[in-house]
This record gives structure tokens, sequence and C-alpha cells, in this order.
């Protein structure tokens, strides 16, 4: 039998702690530069900003699907809409609003049907599952547009916006300011949770049924429930992320139902970077930047959608581990 020197070992063991070290260094200057960046943006920059971090929620919810488990969805936009809706009910309904109220039923709403669509879709893999969830996504989406009474049909809800409230510490009214430092710290707490999860053996099941679902089940793994599992927690924060929209633009509409948002969400990810967590909110900035510049530069005279388009095609031919992919190839060169 062999021995390894103890002195070939101990190097290990400071790389490992110089990984972490660098991972919470950058995430310190990020969320540094992200905190100070409403301070000195003028108003539509910082609300830009802020629905950007919104919309990287949503496509990082989807991540977990997507990158780790190895399931295409095309229901985020259920999840996210009823997230949107349980909110504007839980606004209009008590008076005064109350944010934590909204926070809780929206989050029920969606969990509620992340389990139901969880129920049926996860027995089915591939192609069918992500035709399951879009179709469920369609049946929500025709229930809300339809019943008028509660949802307000094509016009949606509109609501006041809850005060700022933190129990003992702070009341005040929602700025544009303090709106994007409360985003800010629930799409970073999410980030740190949705991180150790699929850290976590929990995780390391999930792609084990990327990688192999047979083989999973066959060393004893009840993959259905993994699955499960892991559709409720990709449709619980694909609510929130419907929720924090609802609180910062202050309507819900059944259009961010319709599964065009879904598939935005999937594009966000290939943009960005399957299976990173980050890299889907990377592309959800470079998404709505590059749409926001295109269609501010041939206006209503030309589709902007084309050239959007191009660009999603190239990427996908040149750059087909996204964004994310290509920055750490480059670092490591």
């Amino acid at each position: 039998m062999t021995t390894v020197p103890l002195e070939k070992v101990r190097p290990l063991g400071k790389a490992r702690l110089s990984h972490t070290a660098v991972f919470w260094i950058g995430f310190c200057a990020i969320m540094a530069l992200l905190i100070v960046a409403p301070l000195v943006l003028p108003e539509f920059w910082r609300r830009f900003l802020t629905e950007i971090l919104i919309w990287g929620l949503l496509a990082m919810s989807s991540d977990l699907l997507i990158g780790y488990t190895g399931m295409i969805s095309f229901g985020h936009s259920a999840f996210f809409g009823l997230g949107m809706y349980g909110a504007a009910g839980a606004l209009i309904a008590h008076s005064p609003p109350n944010l934590w109220l909204a926070l809780f039923f929206g989050l029920a709403g969606a969990a509620g049907a992340a389990l139901f669509v969880a129920f049926f879709s996860t027995r089915l893999r591939d192609i069918y599952f992500a035709i399951t969830t879009l179709i469920f996504s369609q049946i929500f989406y025709v229930i809300i547009f339809t019943w008028t009474p509660v949802t307000g049909g094509e016009n949606g809800l509109i609501f006041s916006r809850p005060h700022l409230w933190l129990p003992f510490l702070y009341d005040a009214r929602f700025t544009s300011t303090t709106m994007h430092w409360f985003v800010l710290a629930v799409v970073a707490a999410s980030y740190l949770f949705l991180r150790r999860i699929t850290q976590s053996p929990f995780g390391m099941v999930l792609q084990s049924i990327r990688e192999n679902e047979a083989r999973t089940r066959a060393i004893g793994y009840a993959v259905e429930r993994y699955k499960m599992v892991s559709v409720m927690f990709s449709g619980l924060f694909a609510g929130l992320a419907g929720v924090l929209y609802a609180l910062q633009n202050q309507f819900a509409a059944p259009d961010f139902v319709y599964f065009l948002t879904s598939g935005d969400t999937v594009i966000y990810n290939v943009m960005g970077g399957i299976g990173t967590l980050v890299g889907p909110i990377v592309g959800a900035g470079f998404f709505q930047l590059v749409r926001d510049l295109l269609s501010r530069f041939f206006g209503d005279q030309f589709p902007y959608l084309i050239p959007l388009g191009m660009i999603f095609i190239v990427m996908i031919i040149f750059l087909p581990q996204g964004l994310l992919g290509f920055a750490r190839r480059w670092l490591n060169k």
C-alpha cells in the first residue's frame, strides 16, 4: 500500500480555502456595487437594474430545473404569474396593504401551482415533460384571462404599494432606492439558498438524475420524489420573482402568465450559462439591455426582435456555454 506525504496533501486544503475566499470576496464586491448603484444611477436605470435582478431571480429558479435536474420547463410563467396575482390579491383585499401578507399569498399561490404541476409532469421525461409544463401554463393563463371578476381579465389588477415594514425597526414608503435594496436583499438570499441546495447531497442527486436517470433509480433513489421537490423549489422562487415584480410595478397582468415569459426565461439561461445560477442572472441582464438598446435604435420602423434573434443564434453557435462559460475560459487562458 502506498502512502502520500503529508506535505503534498496540505496544499489541497489551502486551495479549497482560497476558492471559498475568492467566492466570498467576489460576492461581497458585487453586492457592494449593487448597493451603491441606485445612489448614482438616474431614475430610469435604477428601475431598470432592479427589474434585471427580478428577471434574474426568475431565470435562476428555472436553472435549478434546466441546469441541475436536466428538465426543461415552459411552465415558469404560471409560477411567476400566480406569485404576482397572489400578492396583488392580498394587497387589494387587506387595508392597509401589508408587505408580508403579499409575500405569503404570492408564495402560497406559486407553491400550490408548482405542487399541482409537479404531481403530473414529473412522471414524464425530456420533451414530454416540457410539453406538459407548457400545457399547464396555458391552462393557468386561460383561467386568469377569463376570470374577470377576480383577476381583472385582460386589464389585470392595479393596487397600492405597501410600506417597507420591518417589525420594531423600520416603517416607511418604498422609494425606488429602497425598493432596489429590498429586491437585492431577496435575490442575494435566494441565490445563497439555491447555491447551498445545489451543493448539498440533495443537489448531487439532482445532478445524478440529469446525467443518468435510469442509473440513479437503479441505485435506489426515489427519482420522482426528487424531481417533484426540485419543481416545487423552482416554482417557489419563480413565484417570489413574481411577487417582487408586482411590488415594483404595482400591477399584475395576464401577459406575464403567457408562455412567452417561460420562453424568455429559457433564453436567459442559455445566454448566461446553464447550470451556474449566476449565469442566468447575467443572461437576463444582457437580454434586457440588448432588447432595450435595439428598441431605441430601430424604434417602431423595424422589428427589433429580428436582430435580437440573430444575436441569440450567434451566441448558441459560438458561445454554447453562455457568457459565463466564455468568461471562465478566457480567465483560464
